[in-house]
């Protein structure tokens, strides 16, 4: 980049990566959103940012049979992980995460609540297919 081309690191920035119904894509994910927070400067954020995007995806291609999503946004100091997927149907809501320690799985969301600021969900088509936004907000102060 230009040197007169200079980045305002407060600016928001949003990414959207389109996944196939593959296990495959969760890595892929968890992979390009370690780039993306590391060309951002974010990198503190990766760990906890990785964990989440993880859980979110797995459960976006496990529990569904059509296309995902894994959307990354950054405005006002906070970072907002989610995944799309084509279920419209709410998530299961979490359960006890001490309680989960050692189940094979169902821990996800636990997970999420456990470590983000704040997490919902909501109805959201796109392209066509019904469906819903699963996400996260880490605050990075």
């Amino acid at each position: 980049m230009p040197e007169s081309e200079s980045v305002d690191p407060a600016a928001p920035w949003e990414y959207t990566l389109y996944i196939p119904n593959d296990p495959r894509a969760v890595t892929i994910c968890r992979r390009t959103l370690r780039l993306i927070l590391t060309m951002h400067g974010l990198i503190r954020l990766v760990d906890t940012a990785e964990l989440l995007a993880t859980e979110l995806v797995s459960n976006a291609v496990r529990h569904t049979k059509g296309p995902a999503a894994l959307r990354v946004r950054w405005a006002a100091g906070v970072l907002r992980v989610g995944a799309w997927d084509a279920d419209p149907g709410p998530p299961e809501p979490p359960g006890n995460l001490d309680a989960l320690t050692e189940a094979e799985e169902g821990r996800g969301l636990a997970l999420v609540r456990a470590c983000a600021d704040l997490w919902g969900w909501q109805p959201l088509a796109r392209g066509g297919n019904r469906g819903k936004y699963v996400w996260c907000d880490l605050v990075a102060a």
